[in-house]
């Protein structure tokens, strides 16, 4: 096989597994409501008894909030058997027959599954809607309660894990194939639509680096703890710039820095962390619990908070409304 043809066929390997089409829907209930769950920063290591404060939080969580889709983003298992670490990071969700989205982390595939393998073994789970076709980048489109017209869409990611260029340190990107992935798939919703782009919201592990530029920009609000600087890659292949142009997204949700939940709006894009939601198998500030989402039907916006492992909630916000300017 020559050069030419290797490369194209490596490449149409890649775009099979690591580009999706549509994962199933989930519909607005009766009341017009779609309540999400974002689980982030697991960090289960089967076998410590350690992790059991992240079951306890996850149960509790669950029991208090009712949702109706529950999106792990991220660092879901951090220790040998991963199948194990997944099993159980699961349970709590599967249990209670709650569909849910997976997206990896940096740390998943440093056990003893590789990133193909972990996806390829979740889309085997009870309830899962990660795409049919196997890979990491897929859109969950929300219909109306009746089960009629696309209203919303739930784009799930993978932000990758570690730079993939040679003395270059730090945290994975976005790669340009997903970037057109996505571009491609907005633009077919927002023709599906007549031309309007659908509310959309995007999950994923990694910040991009505009996370630091708004939290870091003087005078742009920020609602809720940031106990570190984001921990973005250095590099910048363009996603929020994607996102942005394509007049749909409304907010994404990221995890990875623990000790951050903040809140922070970007260019009319509310950059959101999810509250860490793991045990002491990691570093962490004590607290954990998980970040809620609510949309609503026919309404461009969403009410978002932090239910805590103790039980509290805190950082209510409803966006764009109480970041309008008065």
């Amino acid at each position: 096989m020559n050069t030419a043809r290797k490369l194209l066929f490596v490449t149409s390997l890649c775009l099979t597994w690591c580009i999706r089409t549509d994962a199933q829907s989930v519909k607005y209930d009766s009341d017009g409501k779609l309540k999400i769950v974002q689980f982030t920063d697991v960090h289960w290591v089967a076998g410590n008894p350690d992790t059991a404060a992240a079951a306890a939080n996850m149960n509790r969580v669950l029991d208090e909030e009712k949702p109706d889709l529950v999106i792990y983003t991220g660092d879901i298992t951090t220790g040998k058997p991963a199948a194990e670490g997944l099993d159980k990071a699961l349970e709590p969700v599967i249990s209670r027959d709650i569909p849910y989205a997976v997206t990896f982390g940096n740390h998943d595939d440093e056990q003893d599954l590789t990133r193909h393998q972990l996806y390829d073994y979740i889309k085997s789970k009870a309830g899962c809607l990660n795409g049919e076709t196997g890979g990491t980048d897929f859109a969950i489109t929300v219909t109306s309660a009746d089960g009629g017209e696309i209203e919303a869409v739930l784009y799930v990611m993978d932000s990758n894990a570690y730079s993939t260029i040679e003395g270059l340190e730090g945290y994975g990107w976005f790669r340009y194939d997903q970037i057109d992935w996505f571009i491609n798939k907005s633009n077919e919703l927002t023709a599906a639509n007549g031309g309007t782009p659908l509310p959309a919201l995007a999950f994923f592990h990694i910040p991009f680096p505009e996370y630091n530029e708004a939290a870091s920009a003087e005078s742009n609000p920020l609602i809720g703890q940031r106990g570190e600087k984001a921990c973005a890659p250095a590099v910048n292949t363009g996603m929020f710039a994607a996102m942005l142009r394509s007049g749909s997204i409304m907010g994404t949700f990221v995890g990875h820095d623990h000790v951050n939940n903040y809140v922070t709006p970007w260019h009319g894009i509310l950059l959101c962390y999810g509250q860490f939601t793991g045990g002491k198998t990691t570093y962490t500030d004590g607290k954990n619990g998980a970040r809620v989402i609510e949309l609503s039907e026919g309404q461009r916006g969403f009410k978002t908070w932090i239910r805590m492992g103790d039980g509290s909630v805190v950082n209510v916000v409803s966006w764009p409304e109480d970041f309008s300017k008065k």
